[in-house]
């Protein structure tokens, strides 16, 4: 069965609120096997909301409706929810009564325009909001002759989630149809969004019952692999089949299979390896460190290392020659080899990192260029070299130098 979630409240097409109540729900209602086929949010104009939600209920079999259920005037859900399934709406004197209790035990009187949260729809059930004054409400309902589930949930989280969890996961399990789904997470490294695509489309399009998503990201590449069966067993297998393709097509760049970190992998071979790291970084700015201290337990693998913006102090803490980098500049293969080679030295780490770079937006020169960046990866046999340039603003330019030094050091573990 398929879901959509309308989060209602103008407030968040605002940059200065978001929607975090869905990602909690989409959660909840995939691990009882409903998919979430949309995600909705509508400001707190009526005719907007109605259509919707009329919209909604057009194309998937379950709506929850979260916010609007408050005693203003721009409160509207569940006068929205009455016009577009043409319902009526009735006071509850049960509920009114709720109201005046829970006000009397603030002592406090109840302001008449708050008696609005005891309006109920024609049909429904009330869901008791044990954190707030709104209660929700449930609507087993039809609507162009197919039946649909309509919920009507409090908007502020906490109050949200509890009655989800207490009112409406029960009744959707009861009526869901027995469907499970699993979820499998590859991420790739330092490849092409459309190239990855190209080697991996001829694959997941053989598994039409898998749905696959792609999403790139400085460097990153997630492969989202989801698939709904009537047991947890026979979904597993067919998301399991289709990783085990997309694997093999993919090796080169595949990090994880399980949907960890790249800083987490790396980690983890320095483990497997009884190998420590020590990182030498200019251009990044401790970005790299930062990224590999954020696991926790990285510091039996971890050594440390330093920030050597200035070209005084690539000599003074990694060893690199005066006369290496008037040579050859602070941004060479020469400074970043001599930078991985004398952190590792002065640190006595079994690998060392060395990142020299222009991450712009001045610094560049003709031959050059803003987004230049040289990578090393040292150990006590050979030092490994690699030249990159990199497109976008500073921080972008520094995301990737990140994302691409700790690869090189993975390649080196493999």
């Amino acid at each position: 069965m398929k879901s959509e979630i309308i989060a209602v409240g103008s407030e968040m097409l605002t940059p200065h609120r978001q929607d975090t109540n869905s990602l909690y729900l989409t959660e909840k209602l995939n691990s009882i096997g409903v998919t979430v086929a949309f995600k909705t949010i509508v400001g707190d104009r009526r005719k907007d909301l109605v259509n919707a939600i009329r919209g909604a209920l057009g194309r998937v079999d379950i709506v929850l409706l979260m916010g609007g259920l408050g005693p203003t005037e721009d409160d509207l859900t569940r006068e929205a929810v009455a016009e577009s399934l043409s319902l009526t709406l009735r006071r509850d004197a049960t509920q009114v009564a709720a109201l005046h209790a829970r006000a009397a035990s603030w002592r406090i009187t109840i302001p008449p325009n708050n008696l609005k949260q005891a309006d109920v729809l024609e049909g429904a059930t009330l869901l008791q909001n044990a954190n707030g004054s709104a209660p929700g409400q449930f609507l087993d309902t039809t609507f162009s002759g197919y039946r649909k589930l309509v919920f009507l949930i409090p908007g502020p989280p906490h109050e949200c989630k509890a009655l989800f969890d207490e009112e409406c996961l029960p009744r959707l399990r009861a009526l869901v149809p027995p469907r499970h789904i699993a979820t499998r997470t590859l991420k790739l490294a330092m490849i092409p969004e459309s190239q990855a695509d190209k080697l991996a489309a001829p694959v997941y399009a053989q598994f039409a019952d898998v749905e696959t998503t792609i999403l790139a990201h400085t460097g990153d590449i997630t492969l989202t692999l989801q698939c709904g069966k009537p047991t947890l067993e026979a979904a597993q297998a067919r998301v399991a089949e289709l990783a085990g393709k997309l694997e093999e097509v993919l090796e080169e760049w595949l990090y994880s299979s399980e949907g960890e970190s790249l800083e987490q992998i790396v980690l983890y071979c320095l483990g497997l390896r009884q190998a420590t790291l020590a990182v030498a970084e200019s251009c990044t700015g401790g970005m790299v460190a930062e990224r590999i201290t954020s696991v926790p337990g990285s510091s039996r693998s971890f050594l440390g290392g330093a920030v050597v913006y200035s070209d005084a102090l690539k000599t003074a803490f990694a060893g690199v020659p005066a006369e290496l980098i008037e040579k050859h500049g602070a941004v060479s293969e020469e400074a970043a080899r001599a930078l991985a080679e004398g952190i590792r030295q002065r640190t006595g780490a079994t690998l060392g990192l060395g990142v020299t770079g222009i991450a712009g937006p001045t610094g560049a020169t003709e031959r050059k260029p803003v987004g230049l960046v040289h990578f090393a990866v040292a150990d006590a046999q050979k030092t490994d070299v690699l030249e990159r340039t990199f497109r976008g603003d500073r921080q972008r330019v520094r995301e990737w130098a990140t994302q691409q030094a700790l690869d090189l050091v993975r390649r080196k573990l493999v």
